[in-house]
């Protein structure tokens, strides 16, 4: 198998619709990217953005923790971020007597600087083109065309690679291989890992989430989406874990900051990992996509959440602990009921019906036959899946992610084993195991009675999504306990062995096989994971087949549409995004600015609504006009913008720059009427919401008194 020269033709540049497209930057040449990128305004060659043997913007950019993306700010290894990327830290790190979330956190001084555990931020150190060697391995049979697909061979490729490469001893060196145009190409990435992240700086949540789950994907919106951590590192400035003797990343890149201000039509580019689009699907899987994934996530989460919001709101500390866990809930809940709509009310299976259509033509006017007949075989396994993908959806969604309660079932028959052949010594290690897993259910983030709460309306929920297709653990809620949901929950979540840890420790005290046998949550534990199994069972398949199906759907589109480019779906991966600042009409009657202003936060404060709360001295400075160097022209506080960047989860935090690659705000959201971009970009109505960079550095100077931060950065007015 090679890589048809047909595929690269398609690759290399003509003319593309202006603003589409995350594009790689080690194709930014081959593909002419600058030139299209300056007729928008860039003031900046290729070199600058990306280069192989300088420093680059690239190199300031990185991604932050597990799912955003983040930015260097100054030499010293500031990082800015978005609130809400940084959120699950501000809550790691807050209680009842230190409410980082309310309050807001501001270090004074670099020993203020909090360690965060388990947080990362990872820069990309060099991206190969490996598809000849893949490529290579297929044809010697050492691997076949779908297991070069697959992460378990390309982590090993990977691995093989690192082993030889440059990286080979250095610290904190991770290498990544991934397909790219569905496996019509493959790229191997260096990135080193920094994992001494400190917190430095994040605002109240009635700044960094004004608007909260109301305001969430849409416009105009009032929002200091912001925070700021510091990498540290030793004193080679290699990653390094934790140490006092740690000190900041002294960065061979920092962006450089603009309070210039801007005006429409203004220049925006964007650097991020984006983290997964579907630009390349049927109009048979777009349905699917609706149907089968968008629906169930909908009905569960709404479930669930009605529990949460409910329990947060009367108790403090459980408002802390679910804090995260509800925000990460909410967002994919809204953007699916966003999705669905924006698929109907921007026609996107219409679209995509007219692009099958004209590659039917493509298919027949070529002569080649696996691309005349790959769109029907993707519609038949989307057919014979459709059953099988919506109960796996409602079933991730709702015992795999939305009920945490369980047991180690696998390590219970262990223990069981254990106490049968009297190895006094297994019995031991079997029971620490036991008790660790149980501390990592009832961590410092989960309530039981929460969760059980949660569990008695996901229950029933499930039975009546599912139907007639339920784990064992329903016959037994039918036969044991009479058809009592309620009562089946509150016997799991009482008398089990990890209910409590009274019971673990009474258990570990005298472990008997009876016990084991009778407990209700490793019972269910094991149904569970039996059922999920069967599920996955009829998924694998059907997925495998797809994924051949696609990468040869994808080659011929990029054939289709040559010598214009396409853009390869996203991946978490670093891409670039270019556009414009410019406002939009959703529709007749509306007209959208394209920034908003603080006058803005205080005609949506409502002191009876968490979401649209105010600072009290957020209100003073507003009343006397105290901005500083922030301010526009006439007097007013700038707070967000709004530009044609395409971008998608993943690029929460990225850094939106200006012609000359200088940083005037930090991306954090899509707007409500484009939520199908991810599956079809509409030029007309697609958005990036941007926090505004001055407000940044206002709410840091005037409300949390961190001059000292601006200071180390490298402003340009």
């Amino acid at each position: 198998m090679k890589l048809c020269l047909t595929l690269v033709s398609a690759l290399a540049f003509s003319s593309v619709q202006a603003d589409e497209g995350m594009w790689l930057l080690q194709m930014m040449k081959e593909q002419h990217l600058t030139d299209q990128m300056k007729k928008q305004g860039l003031r900046l060659e290729a070199e600058d953005i990306y280069s192989v043997t300088n420093p680059a913007l690239k190199d300031a950019v990185g991604i932050f923790g597990r799912g955003c993306t983040g930015e260097i700010v100054s030499g010293e290894g500031l990082i800015l971020t978005n609130h809400h990327c940084g959120y699950g830290a501000i809550q790691q790190h807050s209680s009842e007597e230190h409410d980082y979330l309310a309050d807001g956190f501001w270090a004074m001084s670099r020993k203020e600087e909090i360690p965060t555990p388990g947080l990362t931020f990872t820069f990309v150190e060099k991206i190969v083109d490996v598809t000849d060697s893949i490529n290579a391995c297929v044809e010697r049979g050492e691997v076949s065309e779908l297991e070069a697909l697959g992460s378990p061979f390309l982590r090993k490729f990977a691995n093989r690679q690192l082993a030889i490469s440059e990286y080979k001893d250095k610290p904190g060196i991770e290498a990544q291989a991934l397909p790219f145009y569905a496996g019509n190409r493959f790229y191997l990435f260096y990135k080193k890992v920094y994992s001494d992240v400190r917190m430095v700086a994040a605002p109240p949540s009635s700044v960094g989430k004004f608007g909260g789950e109301t305001d969430n994907w849409m416009w105009p919106r009032h929002t200091g989406d912001f925070s700021m951590f510091r990498i540290y590192a030793d004193a080679n400035g290699e990653p390094a874990v934790y140490s006092e003797k740690n000190v900041p990343l002294k960065t061979p890149k920092h962006l450089s900051v603009s309070i210039r201000g801007l005006q429409e039509g203004d220049y925006a580019m964007i650097m991020g990992f984006p983290g997964s689009t579907s630009r390349f699907l049927t109009r048979s899987e777009v349905q699917q996509r609706m149907d089968g994934i968008n629906t169930p996530r909908i009905q569960v989460r709404e479930a669930r959440q009605a529990v949460l919001k409910q329990e947060m709101a009367a108790n403090h500390k459980v408002r802390i602990q679910y804090a995260s866990k509800y925000a990460q809930s909410s967002n994919y809940w809204k953007n699916s009921i966003g999705m669905n709509k924006a698929i109907i009310d921007n026609k996107v299976r219409e679209t995509k019906s007219e692009q099958e259509a004209r590659f039917t033509e493509f298919a027949d006017a070529s002569g080649h036959a696996e691309y005349q007949h790959v769109v029907s075989d993707i519609d038949g396994l989307m057919a014979k899946g459709s059953k099988a993908v919506y109960l796996n959806t409602a079933f991730r969604e709702t015992f795999m992610q939305g009920i945490e309660f369980g047991a180690p079932y696998a390590m219970m028959d262990s223990m069981k084993e254990a106490i049968e052949s009297k190895d006094k010594a297994a019995i031991e290690i079997w029971g620490e195991a036991i008790r660790g897993a149980f501390f990592s259910i009832h961590n410092k983030d989960y309530d039981h009675n929460v969760d059980r709460k949660v569990a008695k309306a996901l229950f029933p929920l499930y039975a009546e999504m599912a139907k007639d297709e339920l784990p064992a653990f329903y016959e037994t809620i039918e036969k044991k306990y009479k058809g009592d949901v309620d009562k089946y929950i509150d016997d799991l979540y009482a008398n089990s062995i990890t209910s409590s840890e009274e019971n673990l420790e009474k258990f570990l005290k005298k472990p008997t096989v009876k016990a084991i046998e009778r407990d209700l949550a490793t019972a269910y534990s094991r149904a569970k994971w039996a059922f999920y199994n069967q599920l996955q069972d009829k998924l694998i398949p059907i997925n495998d087949e797809l994924e051949l199906l696609h990468k040869t759907y994808v080659r011929g589109l990029c054939e289709m549409y040559a010598p214009t480019p396409k853009s390869a779906d996203a991946n978490f991966t670093i891409r670039l995004t270019y556009g414009n600042v410019k406002a939009y009409s959703p529709k007749n009657g509306v007209n959208y600015d394209y920034f908003t202003t603080l006058e803005g936060v205080m005609e949506k404060e409502d002191p009876t609504n968490p979401e649209f709360v105010v600072p009290a001295k957020l209100k003073e400075l507003y009343e006397k006009k105290d901005y500083g160097r922030y301010a526009m022209k006439d007097g007013r506080l700038p707070v967000c913008f709004i530009t044609t960047n395409d971008i998608t989860g993943g690029n929460s935090g990225s850094p939106v720059m200006d012609a000359d690659g200088h940083l005037i705000g930090a991306a954090f959201d899509g707007n409500w009427e484009s939520l199908s971009g991810d599956i079809n970009f509409d030029n007309d109505k697609q958005r990036c919401i941007v926090v505004d960079i001055r407000y940044v550095l206002f709410i840091l100077e005037k409300l949390g008194s961190c001059k000292h931060l601006i200071d180390e950065m490298t402003i340009v007015e």
